[in-house]
């Protein structure tokens, strides 16, 4: 059997920049073991499958070398990307189904909008392995999926050396850590990073659905509801989002790395 694979760089106009996903289009679906094991060979932090169901609309799933995820924010980007300038689909807007409901992604001139769900995050407390495992702590902590812990400055957020031995001790799957401040820069709202324990890829670059709950957390600080974002991990990358009630509506470009195939 042979299947194709591409490998998109998302949220980013820059090869080598933004986060390397792969797509991996499928007639029908594969066993989860067979999914799995593609997604542990690629060593990506996420490996996209999807499968057509009807004109426009795909069943979408994700993948890390670990297991399925939930949301993924530049699996998807990417995944559009591959639909719309790989196979051939002249759309202005396509229609996925996954394991976090319908979802959507819109031709926006040069961009393409993903329409994802808001999740706002409350008041936590941190476990002491998180503690322990940053050099610099939050001034705030907060939870949805993931872990938002706020700092006081975007040079605070460049400085945190996370101690990945210590972090590696909680498991707290799918979700990881968000650190977040707000720009240094007049046109950047807030940057943040993105720390996943247990994972192949312990940094992530850049992370769609971490903005899930950034924009709307950032939307009650800065009483606005549209924003220029950065993800300021080593590779980068740059999101337009905005809070639309209870979807949060991000922007990203994305470039095609590679097309090949794989033989099972």
């Amino acid at each position: 059997m042979k299947l194709k694979m591409f490998q998109i760089d998302a949220f980013t106009s820059t090869l080598f920049g933004g986060n390397p996903a792969a797509v991996c289009p499928l007639e029908y679906w594969l066993t989860d073991e067979v999914l799995q094991n593609i997604a542990i060979e690629n060593n990506l932090a996420e490996t996209a499958f999807f499968v057509q169901t009807a004109t426009n609309r795909f069943h979408l799933r994700w993948f890390t070398p670990e297991f399925e995820m939930d949301l993924c924010g530049h699996a998807t980007l990417a995944s559009a990307f591959v639909i719309l300038n790989e196979l051939g689909n002249q759309s202005d807007e396509i229609f996925f189904y996954t394991l976090s409901g319908p979802l959507s992604v819109k031709k926006m001139n040069d961009y393409l909008e993903l329409d994802f769900p808001s999740r706002p995050p409350q008041k936590a407390t941190l476990p002491q392995a998180i503690v322990d495992g940053l050099n610099i702590q939050p001034i705030e902590i907060w939870k949805a999926r993931d872990y938002l812990l706020v700092y006081a400055s975007e040079e605070d957020i460049k400085r945190i050396q996370p101690n990945v031995a210590i972090l590696n001790q909680i498991n707290i799957d799918p979700g990881g850590i968000i650190v977040t401040a707000k720009g240094a820069a007049e046109n950047v709202d807030f940057v943040s990073r993105l720390f996943t324990p247990q994972a192949t890829v312990f940094e992530d670059p850049v992370t769609g659905s971490a903005h899930c709950t950034l924009v709307p957390f950032w939307a009650d600080r800065l009483h606005k509801t549209t924003f220029r974002a950065l993800q300021i991990s080593k590779r980068g990358g740059e999101l337009i989002c905005q809070l639309d009630k209870d979807r949060v509506l991000i922007k990203g470009k994305a470039v095609k790395y590679l097309e090949g195939t794989i033989e099972l």
